[in-house]
């Protein structure tokens, strides 16, 4: 808003050009989601404690060391959503279609799971709604958003799919791009929701990625730096490199109450709306498979779930400990602290590897 209110007056008030430099507003967004986060913080975990009594209900069949958390109030997704999104309505440019394919994205994910932390409260348990009912909404909102992408890209590159490490090539998917799409939204959403399990453990990742979109989006949407990368050229798709900071610095706001010992937990209601936001702009910028190694932590953790299942359903054994991944080092023996840190670790080393492909082309 911001953008477009004061960057008309650059030419007579020569201060206001700098709401024309996206690196500018990018940081601004950064800073103002962080700090809008510290101030909503404490009455929101307050707020919520005196909403949910009990808190977030604990699995009987999870790790023994989760017990002690019992109490803790989740749903913490919301100071998220309220701080990241104040933020990008701040400084984002609100005539920009794909600022609001993205955020619409995170906000309609962010209802889901906010729907289904309900659930769970209310019930006391850890099941929320019904499985099939919240995928058929996912895959309702994710439709709406690749059919709003499809309307406002250049037919020329809208349905093409950029193979990692391979310069100015596009694979045509025609049709199957649109179920393709809704998949990358929707999966990533879910993946980072698996990840979800221990204290700092999800958003840490998160912002990793956040801020490496933030340098592909840049990047995408600059005519110089894309051809000169050999990535496609999508005008207009820079300006999510805002959405990204406002991630980031809402990030870095909820960790500061979500380090261990937690004072509030995500809930479904922030790792899916995250999730979705990265899937959605890893579609628009057209690094679909891109985010899948930027995001690997997150792949490998939905990796085992499958594995376990499948494993037991045929065999009746079980791969690992428990799934998620997390729970099986927990079960292991492996200290909280010791697992979100090397999985901290896991996730930078992946980022790097992803970043690599802009350049190894």
């Amino acid at each position: 808003m911001l953008y477009n209110l004061l960057s008309p007056y650059a030419v007579d008030f020569i201060a206001f050009n700098l709401f024309r430099y996206l690196t500018f507003r990018t940081g601004g967004a950064v800073i103002t989601a962080l700090i809008i986060c510290f101030l909503i913080g404490p009455s929101m975990i307050r707020w919520l404690k005196k909403k949910q009594k009990e808190g977030q209900p604990i699995r009987q069949d999870g790790p023994e060391t989760h017990f002690k958390k019992a109490g803790t109030p989740t749903m913490g997704g919301l100071m998220i959503l309220i701080s990241a999104g104040v933020s990008i309505f701040l400084w984002a440019d609100i005539s920009n279609p794909y600022v609001w394919i993205v955020a619409g994205v995170m906000v309609g994910f962010g209802l889901i799971g906010a729907a289904d932390d309900y659930a769970k409260l209310t019930r006391k348990s850890h099941h929320g709604i019904p499985g099939r009912m919240r995928l058929m909404f996912e895959l309702g909102i994710a439709s709406c958003a690749v059919a709003a992408y499809l309307h406002f890209t250049d037919n020329a590159i809208d349905t093409g799919l950029a193979i990692p490490f391979m310069k100015d090539f596009l694979v045509p998917l025609g049709f199957l791009f649109i179920p393709f799409a809704m998949l990358v939204i929707v999966g990533a959403s879910n993946a980072v929701n698996l990840t979800d399990g221990l204290d700092g453990l999800a958003i840490v990742p998160v912002m990793i990625a956040a801020a490496c979109f933030g340098l592909i989006t840049y990047f995408v949407g600059n005519a110089v730096y894309a051809p000169y990368l050999g990535i496609a050229f999508i005008p207009g798709t820079g300006e999510l490199a805002v959405i990204c900071g406002a991630l980031i610095g809402a990030g870095m706001g909820f960790l500061w109450f979500n380090a261990p010992p937690a004072m509030v937990f995500m809930g479904d209601t922030g790792s899916l709306a995250m999730g979705a936001g990265l899937g959605a702009m890893a579609v628009v910028v057209k690094h679909e498979l891109v985010l899948a190694v930027i995001g690997g932590l997150f792949v490998l953790e939905t990796l085992s779930v499958m594995i376990q299942v499948t494993s037991y359903k045929l065999t009746g054994k079980r791969v690992f400990a428990m799934a998620p991944l997390h729970h099986h080092f927990e079960k292991k023996g492996w200290s909280e602290p010791t697992i979100v840190i090397r999985f901290w670790i896991i996730a930078m080393i992946l980022a790097i590897i992803g970043l690599a492909t802009l350049k190894l082309r």
